[in-house]
């Protein structure tokens, strides 16, 4: 089956999903993040390799922390930026997603780092491009709707391969608002592709998928259950702004029950690295003790975050 991601010499176009990447492509981008981590710490933090190109982060849904390390990663490679805020803007005024992209490819666009509250939007953007025969714009999906996060999928993975350097013994538990989580789909799709030994999915009934275990995942509600012996632990935000109904009794019984204390992180393995794609709930699903301990490497998800997406973007440009 055609990939709208690759192209006829299976190299990387889109990046929309890490859902159908092949192995080596993942690799790839996180062989070429290492070489890029080396830049953040220079003196002058800038390679020359979208010099004279333009990125247009735009945004159909809020998320600061994402849009600054794409605009960092993409000033890091030298290209101009333009932030857009749709939100506030034309499709307000009722313009679709694709007139917008037609106005900015008029505008000399060379990529979109596109996050819409939407699943698909990306998608429908790349192949808007296909039909119109522009295969020198690329797409970068940042987050759509419940879909995929395919860098914060890669940044997570270049995280676990740098403090456990082989994938193939590990296991991972993805802890928490599975269902609402475009990063837990990427991480599964991501794990799985680069053999980690075992994915769990922990959490509570309501905010599980019914089909997860169809992704190759085992799933457990018992959170006590779901950390033992394991070698890497991924938090999620419980996100509030996405459910509908009441999914939970309360935060603070959410956070009895799956909230990650230094009791229950005892339970994986001593050598264990705890992970969060951030913004974090404190008290909710994550004890301030744990986010600030030792096993935590948090902050080094973001510092590692903007070499992934210089990867990425870097990687489009060159194809």
């Amino acid at each position: 089956m055609h990939n709208p991601q690759l192209n006829a010499q299976g190299q990387l176009m889109h990046l929309l999903s890490i859902e159908g990447l092949p192995r080596e492509v993942i690799v790839h981008i996180l062989d070429t993040a290492s070489s890029f981590l080396k830049v953040s710490t220079r003196e002058v933090k800038k390679v020359p390799l979208l010099r004279g190109k333009s990125v247009f982060n735009v945004f159909f849904e809020n998320s600061t922390r994402t849009r600054t390390t794409f605009e960092i990663a993409a000033k890091r490679l030298s290209a101009d930026v333009i932030n857009l805020d749709v939100t506030r803007s034309s499709t307000a005024k009722g313009e679709t997603l694709l007139d917008t992209v037609d106005n900015l490819v008029a505008m000399h666009a060379d990529m979109f780092v596109v996050r819409h509250a939407a699943s698909g939007a990306p998608h429908l953007i790349a192949d808007h491009l296909r039909r119109l025969g522009r295969r020198d714009v690329h797409v970068v999906n940042a987050g759509d709707g419940r879909h995929a996060h395919p860098t914060q999928g890669l940044l997570d993975m270049y995280t676990i391969r740098h403090f456990k350097k082989d994938f193939t013994n590990l296991v991972v538990a993805i802890v928490g608002d599975i269902l609402h989580s475009r990063v837990a789909r990427s991480d599964i799709h991501a794990l799985t592709t680069l053999g980690a030994a075992e994915v769990r999915a922990v959490g509570p009934q309501t905010l599980l998928p019914a089909a997860i275990g169809k992704l190759g995942v085992r799933v457990f509600h018992d959170l006590r259950q779901g950390l033992s012996d394991c070698d890497v632990v991924i938090m999620l935000r419980l996100q509030n702004e996405r459910m509908n109904g009441a999914l939970l009794p309360s935060a603070r019984e959410y956070f009895q029950c799956y909230g990650l204390t230094p009791e229950t992180l005892a339970l994986a393995r001593p050598d264990a690295i705890v992970m969060h794609p951030g913004p974090m709930n404190r008290g909710v699903e994550i004890d301030s003790d744990v986010a600030d301990g030792k096993q935590a490497v948090i902050l080094p998800q973001v510092t590692f975050g903007i070499a992934v997406r210089m990867a990425v973007m870097g990687i489009l440009a060159g194809n």
